[in-house]
């Protein structure tokens, strides 16, 4: 599986609740950030919107909490492919602080065109890129829904 380790960046100290941890809103910011260094690795980044007019937009979002994250810390994300096709792209992001999986996300994006307002297919470029990139098998806590019921 390729992993790519793209983003880090030390907890601030206003994103702690009042317990003293990270601020469960707070773990989907270095994710966001960390999407920001993967769009750019795919050249689809900034750049790419200000000559194309294209962007990803997200379009859901699954966040796993696994262990606090207390100050001080650096949160280091690690980036997998999960899958893509010409419009969309599958991804999630691993928070690891010391070494400690403390967190996942979930993301599904949609290539957008804001100049025709819909979607659009990416270029032949990245969708190949990224279907180098996808992992062959997926973690197991990928594409699950929230349930009452234990599965």
């Amino acid at each position: 599986m390729t992993k790519f380790k793209l983003h880090s960046e030390p907890l601030k100290d206003e994103w702690l609740d009042a317990y003293g941890h990270l601020n469960e809103a707070y773990y989907l910011v270095p994710f966001s950030n960390a999407t920001w260094k993967l769009q750019d690795h795919l050249a689809i980044g900034v750049d790419y919107f200000e000559e194309t007019g294209c962007a990803l937009y997200t379009v859901e979002t699954h966040l796993r909490y696994l262990s606090e994250v207390r100050s001080p810390a650096v949160m280091n994300i690690e980036s997998i492919i999960l899958g893509s096709d010409a419009k969309k792209i599958w991804f999630a992001h691993l928070m690891l602080v010391h070494g400690k999986l403390c967190a996942t996300g979930e993301f599904l994006v949609l290539h957008y065109s804001t100049r025709e307002s819909r979607t659009i297919e990416m270029p032949a470029s990245v969708q190949q890129a990224l279907k180098k990139a996808a992992a062959k098998e997926k973690p197991d806590w990928v594409g699950r829904q929230i349930s009452l019921k234990k599965r």
